[in-house]
């Protein structure tokens, strides 16, 4: 019958994230169903922006 506090210690466990089979990035949205840096799973082009350039693992991505 517990509802508040201790339930909520809980939801850390599940992973929110986990790899993208396009971008190979771990911004895949497990619950959504979509890549948060891509956009696989919700559309065919490649999510990017102009003021997006950003570096992974030293590199620029691009």
């Amino acid at each position: 019958m517990v509802k508040g506090t201790t339930s909520f210690g809980k939801h850390g466990r599940s992973k929110t994230h986990i790899v993208c089979r396009r971008c190979g990035r771990r911004s895949f949205n497990v619950a959504k169903g979509y890549c948060a840096a891509c956009g696989f799973g919700r559309t065919r082009r490649i999510r990017r922006y102009s003021w997006q350039r950003k570096k992974v693992n030293r590199v620029r991505i691009w």
